[in-house]
């Protein structure tokens, strides 16, 4: 059964989108197959990956309000061959008002996306930057969630409030959910602020902590704007391969929580020794 991941914080501009399309692109590249998902109504992570918005004729939208069948609307990337997209559209804006009143409100998504967790490796959503219902729905369908954290000083207020609401998604309504990891993002290594902010998260969240860092980089900002993932775009970048290693360290952690560790072991090396 393939993980759902959503990446979420209410905070805008710490890196959701750029993280969900190069995290799904280099699971893909690394021949998982993989599913992303894109819950924000600006629908960046659509046309992040070569499709026009205005061109989409159903997206998760028509799935949550309507309830066309998730396999209905899933699109294959072209980019990438182990990479499919679940898109969206600006109609998604009004889905909080009109789902409002329906029973289950908050678990439309999870019954749109669990049926499909046998078909992918990892589903990856790109959640919008609120704490409304379609973030709620996403991280209620999800097995756990990533924080990208932008490496200032402001991203840290927002923190505790998000994890104050994973805890009430939990008690409430996913009880499964667990935080995948807090992820920093553009990282300054000039700047003593962005070191300040790592050794800050790193004290108070240890383990919760990815080891991968993303670096601000010119090729991750340019690659949108063609449509492609940066691996695509420049794949000796130091953003792509912070997104490749990020990629690697996942698919390690959720290796190792298998109930065969000792095939782990074995799988990783080759994992590693293949070169990924």
């Amino acid at each position: 059964m393939g993980k759902i991941i959503a990446v979420a914080n209410q905070k805008g501009g710490v890196g959701k989108t750029t993280s969900s399309i190069n995290l799904a692109a280099s699971l893909a590249a690394l021949e998982y197959r993989t599913l992303l998902v894109d819950a924000d109504p600006q629908a960046n992570a659509t046309s992040g990956v070569g499709f026009d918005p205005k061109d989409i004729e159903n997206s998760i939208y028509e799935c949550m309000v309507d309830g066309i069948n998730a396999q209905d609307i899933i699109i294959q990337t072209n980019i990438l061959p182990h990479l499919d997209l679940m898109p969206s559209h600006i109609d998604l804006v009004g889905a909080e008002v009109e789902m409002i009143n329906l029973p289950n409100r908050e678990e439309k998504m999870k019954d749109a996306l669990r049926p499909l967790a046998d078909l992918y490796d990892f589903i990856i959503i790109d959640c919008s930057p609120s704490l409304g219902l379609i973030t709620v729905n996403a991280l209620t369908a999800a097995h756990s969630v990533i924080i990208p954290v932008q490496c200032e000083y402001f991203a840290l207020e927002g923190l505790g409030k998000l994890l104050n609401t994973v805890k009430i998604i939990q008690s409430r309504l996913n009880e499964e959910l667990e935080i995948e990891g807090i992820l920093l993002t553009m990282y300054d290594v000039r700047l003593r602020l962005s070191n300040q902010v790592v050794e800050e998260v790193k004290l108070h969240f240890q383990q919760l902590v990815f080891d991968t860092i993303i670096p601000r980089n010119v090729k991750l900002s340019e690659s949108p704007s063609f449509g492609i993932p940066v691996i695509l775009h420049d794949a000796e970048s130091k953003g792509s391969i912070s997104y490749l290693n990020l990629a690697r360290e996942i698919v390690e952690k959720n290796i190792e929580a298998t109930d065969e560790p000792e095939q782990a072991r074995e799988d990783t090396a080759g994992f590693a020794g293949e070169g990924k």
